[in-house]
């Protein structure tokens, strides 16, 4: 891979400079709009302003070739020949010459923005962009923000700003505007670092990414923002293969970022109609598509309730539809985007998907959120789990995971589920952006993928780019040890002279006795029952009927290192030494 460091330590600041520059039209928006409201004009304008830039260099061959064209029927063809994308704009309008007239500037705009083809005027209007233009004009700004964005600085061609970084930029205007919403805004960002680890795990994970003809794969992303999962996806497989086949695939329910995600795909020259609008629980655009990688970020501790009707429905298909395995708790969808996205992959897919530290461990046997691991292991396909370093994302502090997801596991892997801790893994940054104090750099990623290749338990060590040791754990498990049997303990009922109670001549249960233990899948029950439970209760026995099997990633304890504590004589002696310290400055002090 080629050195990428200089693109993830920079797009940080590139991405907020740029957007501070654009968010600054805010200042002339203070009166007229709430500031929870100013990404209603500043969003969509980014997007025009990117889409009038992209088309500045053919804008007189478009409006020569509309003028030849006019009254035929089918234009579309000759128009996105003459503009080079698959977009237009048949105004002869552009921002400099809406400028020069201020007089008739909502007439003029309106006229512009209805030049445009019709996927772009598409996006703008599940944007209702409309509206913003009738504020915009009842309050007298329109003409004011149009010149904001003729700034010398906020040229937004492809030549000045590449796909990613404006995407980056787009992300970045987005986090601001879910901030003045007081909006939970985990659901956009996933920065550049991650997404190239996550890359790269897949890459490395993935004995058929080269064949005779090159790369080719297809790559999905359930829940892809403003798409830069997928742009980065991408570029990392054409830093492989230059001449690498990669078609992407995405699916948005909010319509800010979805129309992003469209306008991107749409200058880089993509399939507009492989992003698609809608929720994927309630909602899936891609039913019966099959996937070389799924890559996601989903929303976690986000309730499913809205979903709840068309989610149970989907469920009840069973194994005809995505959530057969179980159902997880309403308080957080993330597990059903994880069946979502095993449920796209092809026969020897893979998916690299994020969750939080809940879907480890929450839920008892035979819950929704055990059965839905439970599915995952015992058709072998969970591969690995990777710890990130807290704070490594813009919006939480909180420890977050890489599940890796394989379809057809290499034979030196099956049965077996690798879990990498990769906390202290990270390189400080010089600045915080949002709760981001923390990049995967690419000496720390070389590390998490090498560890990942190798597959083999231990401790690895290496050293930042800055000289700051880096740490990574490796463990591999055997997927039957993630796996427990839960048991219900019965104890005898016991009458007044202290016989046990038997009724058909059977011994009755005393409810309040009862107890329940979990026992690894591959140990015995009854060997168990012998062992541990007997000796101390012999009229106990476990009511088999009852048994029911779990699943849980004991991540924490795998790799947990205990710290040998003080003894007391140590303890004294510190105290002792403290205490005569004391004394002495107390002696001191009254002597002088």
């Amino acid at each position: 891979m080629n050195d990428t460091n200089e693109k993830i330590l920079s797009v940080g600041k590139n991405a907020s400079d740029t957007a501070s520059l654009i968010w600054s039209v805010a200042d002339d928006l203070v009166g007229a709009y709430k500031p929870h409201e100013y990404g209603l004009v500043i969003l969509p304008m980014t997007v025009i302003k990117r889409f009038h830039d992209c088309l500045i260099p053919t804008h007189q061959a478009v409006l020569d070739t509309y003028k030849k064209i006019e009254k035929l029927a089918v234009k579309d063809g000759f128009l996105t020949k003459a503009s080079g994308y698959h977009f237009y704009n048949t105004s002869p309008f552009t921002f400099k010459t809406l400028i020069a007239d201020p007089e008739n500037i909502v007439e003029n705009f309106r006229a512009y923005l209805n030049g445009f083809s019709d996927n772009v005027i598409d996006i703008l209007a599940r944007m209702d962009f409309d509206s913003q233009i009738k504020h915009m004009d009842e309050a007298g700004l329109l003409y004011q923000v149009i010149s904001d964005f003729c700034d010398v600085r906020g040229d937004f061609s492809p030549e000045k700003i590449s796909a990613v970084d404006m995407g980056y930029v787009f992300e970045n205007l987005v986090r601001r505007f879910s901030e003045s919403y007081n909006e939970e805004a985990g659901a956009h960002f996933t920065s550049r670092d991650i997404i190239y680890l996550m890359s790269d795990l897949l890459v490395t994970g993935d004995s058929s990414v080269f064949n005779g003809d090159g790369i080719k794969k297809t790559v999905y992303d359930m829940t892809m923002g403003t798409s830069q999962m997928l742009t980065c996806m991408e570029e990392r497989l054409k830093q492989l293969d230059s001449e690498a086949d990669v078609t992407v695939f995405g699916q948005e329910f909010n319509p800010f970022t979805f129309g992003i995600a469209k306008a991107d795909m749409l200058i880089r020259d993509g399939e507009p109609d492989n992003m698609q609008f809608g929720d994927t629980l309630s909602d899936d655009k891609f039913s019966g598509y099959k996937f070389d990688y799924v890559i996601s970020n989903p929303p976690f501790g986000i309730p499913w309730n809205r979903e709840a009707k068309e989610v149970e429905a989907e469920y009840k298909k069973g194994k005809a539809g995505r959530f057969a395995p179980g159902l997880p708790a309403k308080g957080d969808g993330q597990m059903l985007f994880l069946l979502n996205g095993v449920s796209k992959l092809k026969d020897d897919g893979q998916m690299a998907i994020i969750q939080n530290g809940s879907s480890l461990f929450t839920g008892d046997a035979g819950s929704g959120q055990s059965e839905i691991r439970r599915y995952l292991i015992e058709n072998d396909w969970l591969n690995a789990i990777v710890q990130l370093p807290t704070n490594a994302f813009y919006n939480t502090p909180i420890t977050t995971y890489i599940w890796i997801v394989t379809k057809n596991k290499p034979i030196s892997r099956r049965g077996k589920v690798q879990l990498i801790d990769a906390s202290n893994c990270g390189m400080a940054k010089r600045k915080n952006i949002g709760s981001k104090n923390t990049d995967i750099s690419q000496n720390c990623r070389d590390l998490i993928v090498k560890v990942y290749g190798d597959f083999t338990d231990g401790r690895f060590e290496g050293s930042d780019e800055n000289g700051n040791n880096i740490v990574v754990k490796s463990k591999i498990i055997d997927s039957l040890d993630l796996g427990y049997n839960k048991i219900t303990v019965e104890s005898s009922e016991i009458d007044e002279n202290g016989n046990v109670v038997l009724k058909k001549g059977k011994p009755v249960a005393d409810p309040s006795k009862r107890d329940t233990e979990n026992v690894l899948l591959s140990e015995d029950i009854d060997e168990y029952l012998e062992r541990e439970i007997l000796p101390y209760n012999p009229n106990a026995w476990i009511d088999k009927n009852k048994t029911k099997v779990g699943y849980e990633i004991p991540f924490t304890r795998t790799f947990y290192e205990y710290k040998q504590v003080e003894t007391s004589k140590e303890i004294m002696e510190r105290i002792e030494e403290r205490e005569n310290n004391l004394m002495e400055k107390l002696h001191n002090l009254f002597r002088d």
